[in-house]
């Protein structure tokens, strides 16, 4: 049950990193940022699915600073809806 909730933490937050950070509060972006970094430190950072938490964490909270590419947040944003669909099977 608490991968199903990861994961659609995961797929959430994926879609608001694929589809821009620009407009949203910067509330949310360090909620989101926070949650992932925090999901990275439940995973010890021992598989992939951690680095990616950790990366995406990364670039929620460095999108409040500075301008992200959008190559870099659609990348991530990909691979965090990928793993969060995957968690669903």
């Amino acid at each position: 049950m608490l991968v199903k909730i990861f994961g659609a933490i995961d797929f959430i937050i994926g879609l608001i990193l694929m589809f821009g950070t620009g407009f949203l509060p910067h509330s949310i972006l360090i909620f989101c940022g926070i949650t992932l970094l925090i999901k990275s430190g439940i995973g010890l950072l021992k598989n992939f699915a951690s680095w990616i938490d950790l990366s995406s964490g990364l670039i929620f909270i460095l999108s409040i600073f500075f301008q992200i590419p959008l190559v870099i947040c659609l990348i991530a944003g990909i691979l965090l809806i990928q793993k969060g669909i995957f968690s669903f099977l």
